[in-house]
């Protein structure tokens, strides 16, 4: 292990406002030690840092994020600085990030959106894309959080309850889970983009810092109709992968498992994020919980002329 990776390893263990999915133990769930972290330091201390998981093919290295990992980008030590040294603090620590980047054929990563500052990127030869996320504040008052649903979402939570009679369940396992969430592929006729293996090796880890939930709807039969996988750090909640049976989709059971998640929420955490998607079909499903609407990076670089190349055609050919 390198030494750099053993200090933000110690970081991580004492500094909270590092999210989730920059934990140390984090990475080494979803890319073992196909992860590392570049840092700046001052006075022996990191001020600093931005991890990220390199991907070797044949003659290509490429620097991204793994599976199931919201965001990975940068993270700043506070401070009490006014504006413009803070801005201009940040500009100097980016550049210093970039530059101990190894050697890339092509970068790509996901900020979270509380950093807003992408400049120094753009000035280093990156290219950025918004996207959209939804977060909903003040888990504590139910009572608010209900109101600010959209009439459909109450229905299908009433529906779920008393015509249905679901009930929802937070004991079960991990597998089934699975079950559930590999339906929703298989109803695309798609493969599932990350490995059991991968998801449970999250679940130890989650579970065992009590930083996750199982949240399934399951009928009197026994019968699961839908269920989400949420975990958390001390600021924020993350909806990373959810399920259902395709042959029990119109219970209401997705929004009734997302509802009872939220309620379980507000007591370990500040804020409910539900992952936004660029699929309009999610977004108009998350947008129905009354949550707030924001933008966040992806970030990119390509060096390489014959991956630009690549990316090109294969950008034509989705416009074709």
């Amino acid at each position: 292990m390198s030494l750099v990776r053993e200090q933000y390893r110690q970081l991580c263990a004492v500094e909270t406002s590092i999210p989730i999915f920059s934990q140390a133990w984090w990475l080494d769930a979803v890319a073992h030690e196909n992860w590392d972290v570049v840092v700046c330091e001052k006075d022996g201390k990191i001020i600093a840092s931005m991890p990220f998981i390199i991907k070797r093919k044949l003659f290509v290295s490429i620097v991204t994020m793994p599976v199931l990992t919201q965001h990975l980008g940068p993270w700043f030590r506070a401070t009490e600085d006014k504006e413009s040294k803070r801005l201009g603090r940040e500009k100097d620590l980016m550049t210093e990030l970039i530059s101990k980047l190894p050697r890339y054929d092509h970068f790509s990563a996901s900020w979270s959106y509380k950093v807003a500052n992408w400049l120094p990127f753009y000035w280093a030869g990156f290219r950025q894309t918004t996207r959209y996320t939804y977060v909903l504040d003040g888990l504590d008052n139910f009572d608010a959080l209900w109101h600010q649903f959209q009439q459909n979402i109450r229905g299908d939570i009433r529906k779920a309850q008393s015509r249905f009679s679901l009930k929802v369940r937070t004991d079960l396992s991990v597998e089934d889970f699975l079950a559930l969430n590999e339906m929703v592929y298989q109803r695309q006729g798609l493969s599932v983009p990350y490995s059991d293996d991968v998801v449970k090796k999250i679940d130890d880890a989650c579970a065992s810092r009590s930083s996750r939930a199982i949240v399934i709807a399951e009928d009197d039969q026994g019968r699961h109709h839908a269920g989400v996988y949420i975990v958390w750090d001390q600021h924020s909640a993350y909806y990373i992968m959810g399920g259902g049976d395709p042959d029990l989709r119109n219970s209401g059971a997705t929004s009734l498992c997302m509802w009872e998640a939220i309620k379980l929420c507000s007591g370990v955490t500040e804020r409910f994020d539900f992952e936004g998607s660029m699929m309009e079909p999610v977004e108009r499903f998350f947008r129905a919980f009354g949550a707030s609407q924001r933008p966040y990076f992806s970030i990119s670089r390509t060096p390489s002329k014959l991956l630009r190349l690549y990316f090109f055609l294969q950008d034509l050919r989705g416009k074709a």
